[in-house]
């Protein structure tokens, strides 16, 4: 019964359902760039506006991980255990979440960020996105892997795939250290809220990288087993 209803739903594979929901994953994440773009031009409404629609995603994301959860089958008969699935499918949704968060928090504070903080920003929220939009490929490779028994051709294409997401997350370590450096030589002239609340949206954007990274990295361990 329970298989009968997971393909009335997801399909045939649960693969393809892992797929859909990380697309919806990566479309919640890839709202931050317009989300900071009206942040940084101080325009409320739109950032506002913007955070409602990642919340939509967000909770598109998180229905589609519930009804996953509840009905992916026991036993799948595949060379990847139930359990594997469900722990990626987890991290995946981190990243909708983590999106969510960090515009929740901008938008609550209606934060406005000091111009040396403002230029380094886009450059850091794309990198980013990229990581998310990287950690989509491996994941549209999960079919591909299983046709081929997760070996060949395939297993060095995916390896390729997850080192330049590893290359991504990395450049995005380096920006967010110069970010924290340009905080650093004003934090004395600012609130010290304020402050705090600076740091902790750099962390909360670099996350959305580091998530990313565990995306491929769950993966990785798939193809080492």
């Amino acid at each position: 019964m329970a298989k009968n209803y997971f393909s009335k739903i997801f399909g045939n594979s649960p693969f393809t359902a892992m797929q859909g929901h990380m697309t919806i994953v990566e479309q919640c994440v890839s709202q931050l760039p317009v989300f900071f773009s009206a942040v940084l031009k101080q325009d409320h409404n739109k950032a506002k506006e913007v955070y409602k629609e990642i919340g939509k995603l967000e909770n598109k994301a998180d229905s589609l991980k519930k009804k996953l959860r509840l009905h992916m089958p026991k036993s799948l008969f595949m060379p990847v255990a139930r359990r594997d699935l469900l722990e990626l499918l987890l991290v995946q949704d981190k990243a909708a979440n983590q999106a969510k968060d960090i515009s929740g928090l901008i938008v609550g504070r209606k934060m406005v960020f000091p111009e040396s903080l403002g230029k380094l920003l886009p450059d850091y929220v794309k990198r980013c996105v990229e990581a998310c939009k990287q950690a989509k490929k491996v994941i549209n490779e999960l079919d591909e892997l299983v046709e081929t028994g997760f070996a060949g051709r395939e297993v060095k294409f995916v390896a390729s795939i997850i080192n330049e997401l590893d290359s991504i997350e990395s450049d995005t370590d380096k920006i967010q250290i110069k970010m924290r450096a340009a905080l650093m030589k004003i934090e004395k002239d600012l609130p010290p809220v304020d402050v705090m609340f600076y740091y902790k949206v750099i962390e909360g954007i670099g996350e959305v990288a580091d998530i990313s990274q565990r995306i491929g990295s769950r993966v990785e361990l798939l193809l080492a087993k």
